[in-house]
């Protein structure tokens, strides 16, 4: 079809969002700090991102599987262990991309000798408030409560699994 000069649909009339290196919301879970980068609020709540760094040696959630929402990973420095079902680990390094679907059984953990930083999306957004419950639950500089963080999943269709389940 040739152009016509005239538009089929009009131009929406949304504005892009820049969040800064240094700026968004952060808050801690435990030793574990996070930078609210996309809350949902300009996505219409399909798509809440966050900046993660965990210190050396850190332990992360108790391995969990979600029933409504989609993550990914993309590690930008250090180095991050994924726990997946069946005893399976992975380890991630700078630049690596781990997708993890609906009803995958997983957790992570920093068991290295340097900080790790990687940046986790997911679908749809409210699941940020998963983590803002946590760090209200969790004390700020003390490992994570594996009771706090089984209470904050049991609000966010989060699934946790029995040590001989995976």
């Amino acid at each position: 079809m040739a152009a016509t000069g005239k538009q089929l649909v009009p131009t929406p009339d949304i504005s892009v969002n820049l969040v800064r290196a240094k700026a968004g919301e952060t808050f801690k879970l435990g030793t574990i700090t996070i930078r609210v980068m996309e809350d949902g609020s300009n996505t219409h709540d399909r798509l809440g991102t966050a900046e993660f760094t965990i210190p050396p040696h850190t332990d992360g959630p108790p391995m969990h599987w979600h029933e409504m929402h989609d993550e990914t990973f993309l590690v930008q420095s250090g180095r991050l262990r994924f726990h997946v079902k069946d005893g399976g680990v992975i380890n991630c390094d700078l630049g690596d991309y781990v997708t993890v679907p609906v009803r995958a059984p997983h957790t992570f953990s920093n068991p290295f000798d340097e900080e790790c930083k990687f940046l986790n999306t997911f679908t749809p957004a409210y699941y940020i408030n998963y983590f803002k419950l946590l760090s209200q639950l969790t004390e700020e500089g003390k490992p994570m409560d594996k009771e706090a963080n089984a209470k904050a999943m049991a609000y966010f269709a989060t699934i946790g699994v029995l040590d001989d389940g995976v």
